[in-house]
């Protein structure tokens, strides 16, 4: 089995793929760019992320035949219906390279991500649980 490369740049990580998945990861990184700009991006899990005031607001991936980002936010009924599609296992959104691009539904993604990021940094400034975990209760 071949060793798996330890990426340590963004760069690094983007161009190890074929040059169509590149283009789709730079038009993501952009989308998302767009919606925290203000976020450091850095490679974490060996993959691409966005962290904000120290949180990870969300990961990106790049794939043979497809594109992806997590984890899922919770968002509101309307976004997961139109996430559900894509939805892969609990918290995984797969956009395949071979069809068009939801452009717009992965900055809404973005966007309930970051909202759902806050919410968590509250909880762990005052000492509670995750809203997620709560939720699940």
């Amino acid at each position: 089995m071949e060793d798996k490369i330890k990426f340590r740049t963004i760069e690094e990580y983007v161009s190890s793929f074929p040059e169509n998945v590149v283009t789709l990861l730079v038009k993501l990184r952009a989308a998302i760019r767009n919606v925290v700009p203000d976020a450091e991006e850095v490679i974490s899990y060996n993959i691409g992320s966005f962290k904000l005031n120290g949180s990870v607001v969300i990961y990106y991936a790049g794939w043979k035949q497809h594109i992806s980002i997590y984890p899922v936010p919770s968002g509101n009924a309307a976004f997961k219906k139109a996430v559900s599609p894509y939805l892969s296992g609990k918290s995984t959104l797969k956009f395949p390279i071979d069809e068009p691009i939801p452009w717009k539904l992965i900055a809404e993604a973005v966007e309930f991500s970051l909202a759902d990021n806050g919410n968590i940094q509250k909880a762990k400034k005052s000492g509670g649980k995750s809203p997620k975990k709560v939720a699940k209760k």
